[in-house]
């Protein structure tokens, strides 16, 4: 695996190190080792599948708060998405600034995002899905977020949305948010 850093600091961009042949390719997608090396979480308890019919459509953004803070990592295995990450950490020095990926079923790159950080996708084609991995188990009491439009982040999202949850609208502002 290629581990490449982005603007925001534990936040990486993981490709694929391709073994081609005449049958096509073979690549290792986790390595505990390899996430240890790199002094990310290996920890991996929970897999989860988003599909989203439609293009357009926005989920997040979201993140666990204490004491379930989440890390996470992302791959879109049909279609495409455009994935953010917002630093949320108020003690790090790219706090409340973003980064985004595109990520597609062609291009195999995964989005690694450290806990702290806030999460939120795009989908740029219909019948996308997303597979996550979760360092910590799902608590809806420590399931947090704000709103995709905020103003404290102006985040330049691709597409006008077309389809997003009355919960992800229903989320306060930033200055509102418990972390």
């Amino acid at each position: 695996m290629i581990f490449g850093a982005t603007v925001l600091p534990g936040v990486y961009i993981v490709e694929l190190q391709k073994l081609e042949d005449d049958r096509g390719f073979f690549a290792r997608s986790w390595c505990q080792k390899e996430f240890e090396a790199h002094g990310l979480s290996s920890k991996a308890v929970q897999c989860n599948i988003s599909f989203n019919k439609t293009r357009g459509t926005l989920r997040g953004l979201h993140y666990q708060c204490r004491p379930h803070a989440e890390a996470k990592m992302v791959r879109c295995t049909r279609g495409a998405i455009y994935d953010v990450v917002i630093d949320i950490r108020s003690s790090s020095p790219t706090f409340k600034q973003w980064t985004a990926v595109e990520l597609t079923s062609d291009n195999y790159r995964m989005l690694y995002i450290p806990e702290g950080l806030a999460h939120g996708f795009q989908t740029l084609t219909d019948n996308v899905e997303v597979f996550y991995q979760m360092s910590e188990f799902h608590s809806s009491e420590s399931a947090c977020g704000f709103r995709y439009d905020d103003s404290a982040f102006a985040v330049n999202w691709p597409l006008p949305v077309s389809k997003i949850s009355p919960r992800d609208l229903a989320w306060p502002r930033f200055e509102f948010i418990p972390r």
